[in-house]
């Protein structure tokens, strides 16, 4: 059988060692030797022998539940194989956390993780009870993070001269050493005549980076797995 579609750029190829690569642009592959932690429901295929333990939050203080609203659960991939996650064809993409380093992410963009990293959830400072910035996972220790984005993210600089306003439906993550705040942008007149749409943004402050996606929040569909 003949077909562009056995291409090497197609084609998975065996892992050279574990750990987590990225696939394609919208899969992330890891080589399970041992343990890994990932979304619930995000596993699309495996190969070799490996067992899925679905998680809550708190158990054994070793994987807690990602809070995004209603809520993201993950779960523990163990043994020895090949697992390939993605969500919804959304982009992958792979971050590189060293010790020291503390990286705030939006529970709903996270899609696997080293079980070297911990995170805990945290209420975002200063951002009150406005959308999906409420509750935010703080990742530390060292390893590698699978985040997607559905559409390609923007990566904005912030400096103490100029901080950043992000819409909290649309921000994935940011240096979590930022200070946050809540912004009201839209006057009182023009909330009198109907509103903007664009009422209250999260405010960033200090040295770092923020990453925003081009779309804001979509309702979460219930994982099948």
């Amino acid at each position: 059988m003949k077909s562009d579609l056995f291409s090497s750029e197609y084609l998975a190829q065996s892992a050279t060692a574990p750990g987590m690569t990225l696939q394609n642009a919208k899969s992330i592959k890891y080589a399970v030797n041992g343990e890994m932690h990932a979304r619930q429901g995000s596993m699309i295929a495996f190969r070799g022998n490996l067992q899925f333990e679905r998680k809550g939050q708190g158990i054994g203080g070793l994987l807690k539940r990602a809070v995004t609203g209603e809520g993201l659960p993950l779960m523990a991939v163990r043994g020895h194989g090949e697992a390939w996650f993605a969500h919804e064809a959304a982009n992958c993409f792979i971050v590189d956390i060293e010790q020291g380093d503390a990286l705030t992410v939006n529970g709903r963009n996270v899609l696997c993780f080293d079980p070297t990293l911990s995170y805990e959830i945290k209420t975002v400072k200063g951002a009150g009870m406005v959308g999906g910035g409420l509750f935010n996972s703080v990742f530390t220790g060292y390893g590698k993070l699978g985040l997607m984005c559905e559409g390609y993210p923007i990566v904005i600089p912030v400096t103490a001269q100029q901080p950043v306003f992000v819409d909290t439906d649309a921000v994935v993550g940011w240096s979590a050493h930022l200070t946050t705040s809540l912004h009201r942008s839209q006057s009182f007149g023009s909330m009198v005549r109907g509103g903007s749409g664009e009422a209250v943004q999260l405010r960033l402050d200090g040295e770092g980076f923020v990453i925003v996606r081009p779309s804001e929040l979509k309702q979460e569909r219930p994982s099948a797995n």
